[in-house]
């Protein structure tokens, strides 16, 4: 969480990007019958995923209220 706070705006939509981009190619291949290397790099890109939403979300809350 403390290297998505020190990220700007415009890399955190940048990684959000590549991980939802990542999510998908995976997602595809488990639909089709592939087998992935890691399962559980799913799970871990829709943490990440949450987490930098999370993120970009309490900077907007913090700018409304000043």
């Amino acid at each position: 969480m403390r290297d998505l706070r020190g990220m700007s705006t415009q890399e955190r939509e940048r990684r959000l990007r590549e991980l939802r981009t990542e999510l998908s190619r995976l997602r595809t291949m488990v639909e089709a019958g592939g087998a992935i290397e890691n399962p559980a790099r799913i799970r871990e890109l829709k943490r990440t995923i949450a987490r930098i939403l999370t993120v970009e979300n309490e900077e907007k809350i913090g700018a409304k209220k000043k």
